[in-house]
């Protein structure tokens, strides 16, 4: 029988969209955490770009693949694992949602950019940017919970760890990114609640998102 080990980082968005993916379609895998600010020899060998999540398959016979890149894995977990589809039936449908997915990835590079800076203008910049991002996508929401309504997707997976962000950020400083956004900030309520979403992290989260804002010395700690 085929297993899956998913390489992570407690904090990584792009682990999480793997994790929930797999949860989603109820299948069983390991989770090996790594530091990768010390990241281990075996990691350095397998890790072409040294990054996480990795995704370890392991074959009945003992060989094993090692796949890369967030999005490459949840596709792969999306066309061999489960019943359950995770993209639309539709090519064409199933394209947007790739594309929107994209859409999160960018958002993500903008919240990287919150969360490490020290400069104020440069935070504003980037909180403007985010919240301009959620008002685009805000404009093709339909009444939900979810991305495309009933159903939970691969965009929704995608979404979740960015939302995620806010659930601390909000509590730190007025971020408003959300302000313009209202069927955004129901879908990311939706999002919130799903299981799938709470288990993909640890309950330590929070504090370590917190300690990784310090060790930057971010502004968002000073901007309340």
């Amino acid at each position: 029988m085929q297993t899956l080990t998913l390489v992570s980082h407690h904090l990584c968005p792009y682990v999480q969209r793997a994790a929930i993916a797999l949860s989603e379609k109820g299948i069983g895998f390991e989770k090996i955490m790594i530091d990768l600010a010390d990241k281990p020899e075996w990691f350095a060998a397998i890790s072409p770009l040294g990054k996480v999540p990795l995704l370890i398959v392991r074959q009945p016979d003992g060989s094993q693949t090692v796949l890369f890149e967030s999005s490459v894995i949840c596709e792969y977990i999306e066309e061999t694992q489960g019943r359950l589809r995770l993209h639309p039936v539709d090519p064409l449908t199933r394209a947007e949602h790739r594309a929107w997915m994209e859409f999160g990835s960018n958002i993500l590079s903008d919240i990287w950019g919150l969360e490490t800076t020290a400069a104020p203008a440069v935070y504003e910049q980037k909180r403007v940017a985010i919240a301009q991002k959620f008002e685009r996508i805000e404009s093709v929401l339909g009444e939900g919970p979810y991305f495309a309504g009933a159903n939970f997707s691969l965009v929704d997976a995608v979404f979740a760890p960015v939302f995620r962000y806010f659930d601390l950020f909000d509590t730190i400083a007025e971020t408003r990114v959300f302000k313009n956004a209202p069927r955004v900030r129901a879908w990311r309520t939706a999002l919130a609640e799903r299981p799938s979403v709470r288990m993909a992290v640890g309950t330590d989260y929070p504090d370590r998102l917190r300690a990784f804002l310090q060790r930057h010395d971010a502004y968002l700690l000073k901007a309340a």
